[in-house]
C-alpha cells in the first residue's frame, strides 16, 4: 500500500519506495522519510492534495503524487512505538 491510500488520523510505517528515480528518493530521505520511520496522516485537503503528515517530530506537507511513491504498512494502536 502507498501513503496516498491512508486517511487522516491513520498511522503507518515506511517500508520503501515504488520508483527508481534516485534523485527524488534522495529528496525524500533528506526530509526524514526513511524506511522504518512511523508517520501519521494529520490532514488531507478536500480534493486530496496536499497531505499533511507528522514525521520525526515535525509536520510536513506533500503533494499526492509525492506520497503515492512511498510504500507503507498501516499500523494499529498496539503497533505504535
Amino acid at each position: 500500500m502507498t501513503m496516498a491510500e491512508l486517511k487522516a488520523g491513520e498511522i503507518a510505517e515506511i517500508t520503501g519506495y515504488t520508483l527508481g528515480n534516485a534523485a527524488y528518493r534522495a529528496k525524500l530521505l533528506a526530509l526524514g522519510l526513511t524506511r522504518g520511520v512511523q508517520i501519521q496522516i494529520i490532514n488531507v485537503a478536500p480534493l486530496g492534495n496536499p497531505f499533511e503528515i507528522a514525521v520525526r517530530g515535525y509536520h510536513l506537507s506533500l503533494r499526492k503524487d509525492e506520497v503515492g511513491v512511498i510504500k507503507v504498512k498501516k499500523l494499529t494502536v498496539n503497533d505504535v512505538r
